[in-house]
């Protein structure tokens, strides 16, 4: 039977390595043997998440076993194994120690399965057979392939053998051609390719290319977003993450028995950190789009990672059930941008924090503090100033700037509210219930128009070919057609941009439930801010421009109804809404002033502004 010899028997293989002991028939010599069997996902080639049984481990140990009790002169040292290691490389855990191995003269004939167990890189095989293996004085043994460095081998065998190499590198190299091409297909489908579901989710048991969503921490994704918005910082959220006792998503991972390695980890049991919130927060997973092929591999034999243009990423929206909504996520990735930094004794950002900027030089405007009277205030100056960049100071107190903004989002709410209650009106008129025929109508008499100038056109041609008319006349004549058919694109142009904003001035949007859930506020905080408002720029005289958001859809909505009125189908000087208590609604569009009374300007400095701009358009 074969023997196995213990690593701890220093003694013994000492001797086999000094005096290279032979027994008494000096044919036969002793030989230290490692025996190396490797498995990897390629091939798994019976199915998915089947082994081949007479690739496994344990086969081919056994295998090398039976070999070995055929063969005395061999004597078992240790046995490894890559269980899951590609073998297109050598920087495999084991395969490195058996190397080790063979430096610190543990052994020195290593036996494989075949050739294909050894490795599947051409260039790197042929680099140990022939270079490594034969300057250590290493015997190679592949048993299926009937190679032994150890014995002589025929002119035919040294011959096929660089084939067999080749065979296995064009096989490892076909299996990745076929897996990239399945990946790539499955992720323009949005399909689920990752080992592992995002934090939030679950693979769906029915379908593990789909995801569902994790009732344990779909709460927590949604928390992190709504203290975002409230102001926290990404390392604020981790640390409440890490108080509360929350899993960061590897140990939950791991709770739920999943084996899981990361780059990220740095201690023996990992927490939240600020770079994981980021990743969270910048995730369009979370919005029910999936985001697949960021990075890559260059070929099948480089390991490293590299990062695809955006453009070739692989996005496909809807493809599983969102925590989160569009709206929120925008808004997320809008704070994200802004200099939000909070101060080292705060828990979180001021109100302001990140959108005020001055109307002049364009820097951010910062909040600082001035005691009088025994009473702190809080006001806001512009950070240039401070630099002496030649801007002015722009003070305003932030005591009046919360009331003029609270003042202005409430009439903003009005103004667009009035204006959904109009394209309402307007896209229930009983002559025209679907709003679009009489556009229909008007592009159809412009295609006849242009239709009938290009007739006209190729009409002249003819009578020039036909000698009815001079050439004289044909250059008078052609430019005219030619002005005729340029006008009557551009007028379909503009019928077809206005029929546009009438499909898309849906008076169910998402932007009108935006300011219906805003239109009774009598106070104001970040979610509010973040929701509505893109920034507020202070100008040198104290007036505050403030950017809405969804401006675009509400000047839609505007131009719609202007064309409305225009073609004589609403009447604006009625009182469309005669019976409705809120018909005295301002109109939308109008640019109002509010003034800031004397009272509240007494406990702040005297050059902060009296009057705030605002208002619709």
């Amino acid at each position: 039977m074969m023997a196995l010899l213990s690593d701890n028997d220093q003694e013994v293989k000492g001797l086999f390595f000094s005096t290279n002991l032979q027994p008494e028939n000096n044919d036969t010599k002793i030989w230290l043997c490692g025996s190396y069997v490797r498995l990897s996902k390629e091939d798994e080639d019976t199915g998915i998440g089947v082994k081949d049984e007479s690739n496994s481990i344990a086969n081919q140990k056994a295998l090398i076993r039976d070999y070995m009790d055929s063969h005395p002169e061999f004597v078992l040292v240790r046995e490894y194994a890559d269980d899951g290691y590609s073998g297109v490389t050598f920087d495999r855990p084991q395969f490195q120690e058996m190397m080790e191995d063979v430096k610190n003269k543990k052994i020195n004939c290593i036996i494989v399965k075949d050739l294909s167990r050894f490795g599947r890189n051409y260039i790197e095989v042929g680099k140990y057979l022939e270079q490594v293996f034969p300057f250590l004085g290493i015997r190679f043994i592949a048993i299926t392939d009937g190679t032994d460095t150890g014995k002589k081998q025929t002119d035919a065998e040294q011959f096929v053998l660089p084939f067999k190499n080749l065979f296995n590198d064009s096989y490892c190299r076909d299996i990745s051609t076929k897996v990239r091409s399945q990946l790539a297909i499955k992720r323009k489908n949005g399909q689920y390719v990752g080992n592992f579901a995002c934090y939030g989710y679950l693979k769906d048991p029915a379908d593990h290319n789909h995801l569902v969503i994790d009732p344990d921490t779909a709460p927590v994704i949604q928390q992190i977003f709504f203290w975002k918005i409230n102001g926290l910082s990404a390392a604020r959220i981790a640390d409440r993450l890490n108080s509360l006792g929350v899993l960061c998503p590897m140990e939950y991972k791991k709770s739920l028995g999943m084996r899981v390695n990361t780059q990220f980890r740095t201690n023996d049991k990992a927490k939240w950190a600020a770079q994981t919130i980021q990743r969270i927060l910048r995730n369009e997973i979370y919005i029910g789009t999936m985001t697949q092929g960021r990075r890559t591999t260059p070929s099948y034999k480089v390991r490293k990672m590299i990062e695809k243009p955006e453009e070739e990423w692989d996005r496909v929206e809807n493809t599983h059930e969102a925590i989160i909504h569009k709206d929120i996520f925008d808004v997320v990735q809008m704070l994200l941008l802004r200099d939000t930094r909070i101060s080292p004794d705060a828990d979180r950002l001021y109100l302001f924090g990140g959108y005020l900027c001055c109307a002049d030089c364009g820097s951010n405007m910062v909040r600082r503090r001035q005691k009088h009277n025994d009473t702190v205030y809080a006001y806001y100056s512009c950070s240039g100033y401070k630099r002496k960049s030649g801007c002015t100071s722009h003070i305003i107190s932030e005591h009046l700037l919360y009331d003029a903004v609270l003042n202005a989002i409430q009439q903003q709410c009005l103004q667009v509210l009035y204006l959904y209650k109009l394209l309402k009106y307007a896209q229930d008129l009983p002559d025209n219930p679907d709003g679009l025929h009489h556009y229909d109508v008007q592009l159809a008499q412009l295609d006849d128009e242009i239709q009938r100038s290009q007739n006209m056109k190729i009409k002249l041609v003819e009578n020039l070919n036909a000698g009815i008319i001079t050439r004289e006349d044909y250059k008078e004549l052609s430019p005219v057609y030619d002005q005729r058919i340029r006008d009557a694109r551009k007028a379909k142009q503009n019928v077809e941009a206005e029929k546009a904003g009438l499909k898309e001035a849906n008076v169910d949007g998402d932007f009108i439930s935006t300011y219906k859930k805003y239109q009774n506020i009598e106070s104001l905080d970040r979610t509010i801010l973040a929701s509505l408002v893109e920034y507020i720029e202070i100008h040198k005289d104290k007036r505050l421009t403030i950017h809405f958001k969804y401006m675009d859809e509400i000047e839609r909505i505007q131009s719609y109804l202007a064309s409305k009125a225009r073609n004589g189908e609403i009447d604006f000087t009625q009182d469309i809404f005669q019976s409705d208590p809120e018909g005295t609604i301002p109109d939308a569009g109008q640019e109002e002033s509010s003034t800031i009374s004397d009272t509240d300007s007494e406990n702040v400095p005297a050059d902060v502004s009296k009057t705030v701009q605002k208002g619709v358009g």
